[in-house]
């Protein structure tokens, strides 16, 4: 794969392979089944702990607040990944997916931020309203090209990266990676965003953050570029049914894959227990995660499932 930017079709974003086939057919009843579960929700969702102060202090440490959002502290910086604090990952606060965990850290309790990334422009991975407050905080934002825009109508400063570009903060690197995936937050949108992945890169730790993502060959060439990954945060979520979703989310055994790919030494899972987004149990991925795990002899030491609101150094 050619180290260059993210390929187009016209003024819209494509992904390595080319379009994605989500099965339209299977879509359409997919989504009415997913409306009638928002109005009678289901059980389960990942385990809520207590936060500690003093452990958000730790360096290098990763504390997961849920979802795909992760305050990450190492060498010389603090940041946040695809934060959403809202009840809802909606473009309405009354209706869509809604909380089944409460954040693991309440923003008003997080430390100074030097800067926020943000993978796709999906409502569970940009939450305009947190972005808004972490903006008026003073954090900084990178993001994929063409998301700056929805940064700066809240008030925030963005830097705008294509697929292997990279750019420097407080003496780390933050480089843009590729994903498979989509965008679009109205009917009219589709895809006039980038998607992306991130390695930031430090004196002495590299952290990955995967945003949303179908399997592809681009964790290899990620892994083949930077060499090793200290940590790697991987979607192990939103999963079923497979025909749906397999070209836009990994499912848990696929993520395993992922880090073995990306060469990373650990792995932590996220999307998933936060948000009712699909149709697998909640409670479901964090045990195939696991299993899969075991069978590529990987322990509890490089396969990490967190508590939302648990602080791991790493």
């Amino acid at each position: 794969m050619a180290h260059a930017g993210a390929p187009r079709d016209g003024d819209r974003f494509v992904n390595l392979v080319g379009p994605l086939d989500r099965n339209s057919g299977a879509f359409v009843p997919f989504m009415f089944r997913k409306l009638w579960a928002t109005v009678t929700g289901r059980p389960g969702g990942a385990k809520l702990v207590p936060f500690d102060h003093a452990a958000l202090e730790h360096n290098p440490s990763v504390t997961w607040i849920g979802h795909s959002t992760f305050l990450v502290r190492m060498d010389s910086v603090t940041f946040l990944t695809d934060p959403i604090f809202s009840e809802r990952a909606s473009p309405v606060t009354f209706a869509g997916p809604k909380r089944v965990v409460e954040p693991g850290v309440p923003m008003a309790a997080l430390p100074p931020i030097d800067f926020v990334l943000l993978s796709h422009d999906h409502y569970d991975h940009t939450d305009i309203t947190a972005v808004a407050a972490l903006a008026g905080r003073g954090a900084r934002f990178v993001v994929p090209l063409r998301m700056a825009e929805l940064v700066r109508e809240v008030g925030g400063e963005a830097v705008e990266l294509d697929w292997w570009q990279q750019t420097e903060i407080a003496g780390v690197r933050i480089h843009c990676v590729p994903s498979q995936h989509f965008s679009g937050r109205s009917l009219i949108d589709s895809n006039k965003r980038l998607w992306a992945g991130w390695v930031v890169e430090g004196p002495t730790r590299r952290f990955y953050h995967a945003g949303d993502t179908g399997y592809f060959d681009g964790f290899a060439a990620i892994g083949k570029r930077f060499g090793s990954i200290d940590l790697a945060a991987i979607p192990i979520g939103a999963y079923a049914p497979a025909e749906v979703m397999r070209p836009v989310h990994v499912n848990p055994e696929e993520a395993i894959q992922a880090a073995l790919d990306l060469r990373a030494e650990r792995v932590v899972g996220m999307h998933w227990g936060t948000f009712d987004l699909t149709e697998e149990a909640l409670d479901e991925p964090q045990w195939r995660f696991l299993s899969a795990a075991y069978k590529a002899n990987l322990g509890d030491e490089r396969a990490w499932i967190m508590n939302v609101g648990e602080t791991r150094k790493w």
